[in-house]
């Protein structure tokens, strides 16, 4: 147990005192109530000839209390007053940090030197300078942090549940309106006028690559996508980063890793029909010629898998340049739908194409032909051919298990492939094709899964 307090804490003590006061009210009206019915006022009243009221009456009992409500209110108006302007301090400082404003304090001693009051003063100075601290380092924090986000060359759009944007930093505003602010506008609005791949990485709901104009140079972008509720709104955050300069690296790369393979398969051919033509003439110079046609013959296996090899790399690097022409788009699709299955959806643009009928083709077939290897089912297999804007736009999707991040980024390396004896050539030889037709390739995981690849080149 505490130790007992004070003479002057009994006599600053709240609780005495409300126990002074009710001792006092009690004797207050005791002494009334005698004034009433022992002397004077029985007294005066007989002297006029009245009654005088019994002790116990009705009548004197509702006197009593009338006579000292008035003086117990004043009273108790005069303790609490200085309870009530703490209170309304308390008040005015807690409206304060309800509103962010954690500068507001209560100064000075409790009133009436009270120490109840003391105490909760002292505790709510504490509170508000615990909070100003906090508020100090959260408030540092965030400008750290949006220092940081402001100046990452990665695109950082967040919009809320009706596609407003609530958020941008300075990639994204230069990457989507110039430089200006984004912040309240509909995503839709500021999209308007931005290429037909940006829409439609923005429209979508799941991660992607494209490829964008600007400044008249193309640029590829790596789109990630990740849903989120902030203040218990449903938000989504969109982050753009640019690939292009870290492709170009491993564009070098791969190729470097081309050329080793080349040259290790090169080794692998050339060792062992170095080592039979030598025995070949070993057996010629010792007369066992009935052997020499089977060293012919292994030589010839190791040459033609040799040839097999480079033909298609071979392929790929004599790519002549495109030769455009008008092309009807049903007989192109029927034509296409004999080398590689596939389900056509929505309808054929009624005008023709303008684009080398046979690299497109090869191109298809190629992206077909990855979209049946997906593991999907086959009937899943979907192409689609539209105009948007100034743009002819073809799409091949599949309901495979998709792409994960880092192979996305990655996709469109030169001999990229996710298959463990994949060459990569497929993939390659297309993008090389659109690319030549002054286009480009895109491509993301779907929703609900699967992978979908676009290929897009201007109508001419």
């Amino acid at each position: 147990m505490g130790a007992l307090p004070g003479h002057a804490g009994w006599r600053r003590s709240l609780r005495l005192r409300l126990a002074l006061f009710l001792v006092a009210a009690a004797a207050l009206g005791l002494l009334i109530h005698a004034w009433l019915t022992v002397w004077p006022i029985p007294a005066l009243l007989q002297s006029l000839g009245l009654a005088a009221p019994e002790h116990w009456s009705l009548a004197a009992l509702a006197l009593t209390f009338a006579l000292l409500l008035p003086i117990a209110w004043a009273l108790a108006s005069a303790l609490l007053a200085p309870l009530m302007r703490l209170l309304r301090a308390l008040e005015s400082t807690v409206l304060s940090y309800r509103d962010g404003e954690f500068g507001s304090a209560i100064v000075g001693e409790a009133p009436g030197g009270l120490s109840e009051l003391s105490s909760l003063m002292r505790l709510h100075s504490e509170l508000g300078l615990a909070l100003r601290e906090q508020r100090r380092h959260l408030a540092q924090r965030e400008l750290l942090l949006d220092t940081v986000v402001q100046n990452t060359p990665v695109a950082l759009v967040l919009t809320d549940a009706q596609e407003r944007i609530a958020y941008a930093n300075i990639a994204a505003r230069q990457l989507m309106d110039q430089g200006r602010s984004l912040a309240g506008r509909s995503l839709d609005e500021v999209l308007r006028d931005a290429p037909d791949d940006l829409r439609q990485a923005f429209a979508g709901a799941q991660d992607g690559l494209f490829s964008v104009m600007l400044d008249g140079q193309e640029e590829r972008y790596h789109l990630s996508m990740r849903d989120f509720r902030l203040q218990g709104q449903p938000h989504r955050l969109r982050l753009l980063r640019r690939m292009t300069r870290e492709l170009s690296r491993q564009e070098v790369a791969s190729w470097k890793r081309v050329i080793r393979v080349i040259s290790h398969e090169l080794n692998n051919s050339l060792a062992p029909i170095s080592s039979l033509a030598h025995s070949g003439a070993e057996l010629a110079r010792r007369g066992q010629h009935e052997r020499v046609p089977g060293v012919f013959a292994s030589i010839g296996d190791r040459a033609r898998h040799l040839h097999e090899f480079l033909s298609g790399y071979a392929r790929f690097a004599k790519l002549p340049a495109p030769v455009p022409a008008r092309v009807d788009w049903r007989p192109f699709v029927e034509t296409l739908g004999a080398h590689q299955r596939f389900r056509l959806v929505g309808e054929l643009p009624a005008a023709p194409g303008q684009f080398d009928a046979a690299q497109m083709e090869q191109a298809l077939i190629n992206l077909l032909k990855n979209a049946h290897e997906s593991g999907g089912a086959e009937e899943d297999v979907t192409l689609t051919v539209s105009a948007p804007r100034e743009d002819w736009r073809i799409e091949v999707a599949d309901r495979g298990p998709g792409m994960t991040e880092t192979q996305l980024s990655q996709a469109l390396l030169p001999f990229y492939s996710t298959k463990r004896s994949g060459t990569g050539l497929g993939l390659a030889l297309a993008r090389e094709i659109v690319e030549a037709h002054g286009g480009r390739i895109a491509m993301g995981n779907r929703e609900g899964g699967g992978l979908w690849v676009a290929i897009s080149w201007p109508r001419g």
